[in-house]
């Protein structure tokens, strides 16, 4: 073959150039197509498709709250796509049940929303006629749908005012919550007044002035002393633990 000249030999390089860089454009625009297609086709399975859809919840932390109960607090939108359900909107639905301290609602993927729930537990049992609910730590009342039909009978028992309020309440729960246990075995129940005027019924039937929750701790080593000297005393009076007296 005769040798080309080069000229030739220069056209051929350009040639081979420009092929390079339409070659290289293609691939560009390529990987570019590729690249929004999978993009369109993830959004698309994510939020459009039935691929990933709200199915089912999962719950844990319940033992007096039922399924059901957390279930139809929570409205979960069924069939909705998982990605855009509204995790806070079913707490706030969930935490309207009084029984719930907290609740943590996320996603589990594919088709399930999770709900972890930490209950309130019953400090004392609040009576309110013929009817009860349970004293939380904090000074909430609650109830759920499975209350026992009789209010438990190793639980305090806390009777209201009809003038006290939610302050005599946290009270309430600060004494009980401080009652140590030899002095818990004495009493029958807790009369509240009003936030600074608590008071103990003993199964015996004495009575002892408890003031507000504060210096409870004191207050019950003062009364378990005062209970040994003066045995015969129907009222005692804790409420300055610096000052006890009896009647």
């Amino acid at each position: 073959m005769p040798d080309r000249s080069p000229q030739d030999r220069s056209r051929r390089r350009f040639a081979r150039r420009q092929w390079a860089r339409r070659w290289l454009i293609v691939r560009y625009v390529l990987v570019a197509v590729l690249a929004v297609g999978a993009v369109g086709f993830a959004v698309y399975g994510v939020y459009f498709s039935p691929w990933l859809r709200v199915e089912a919840a999962e719950i844990s932390g319940t033992s007096q709250l039922s399924e059901a109960e957390v279930l139809a607090a929570a409205e979960l939108p069924i069939d909705d796509p998982l990605v855009r359900v509204d995790l806070d909107a079913i707490e706030v639905r969930i935490k309207r049940l009084t029984a719930v301290r907290s609740v943590d609602a996320s996603r589990q993927w594919p088709h399930d929303v999770r709900i972890e729930i930490e209950e309130w537990q019953p400090l004392a049992v609040v009576a309110e006629g013929t009817s009860y609910s349970f004293l939380a730590e904090s000074g909430d009342t609650f109830t759920f749908e499975q209350m026992p039909k009789s209010p438990p009978g190793d639980l305090p028992r806390v009777e209201v005012d009809s003038g006290a309020d939610r302050l005599a309440l946290e009270e309430a729960a600060a004494v009980v919550a401080a009652l140590d246990e030899a002095v818990s075995r004495l009493v029958d129940h807790l009369e509240v007044e009003t936030a600074d005027d608590i008071r103990l019924e003993l199964r015996d039937g004495r009575l002892v002035r408890w003031g507000s929750a504060e210096q409870s701790d004191d207050k019950a080593e003062v009364l378990l002393h005062l209970l040994d000297a003066r045995p015969d005393a129907q009222t005692y009076d804790v409420s300055v633990p610096s000052l006890p007296a009896t009647q």
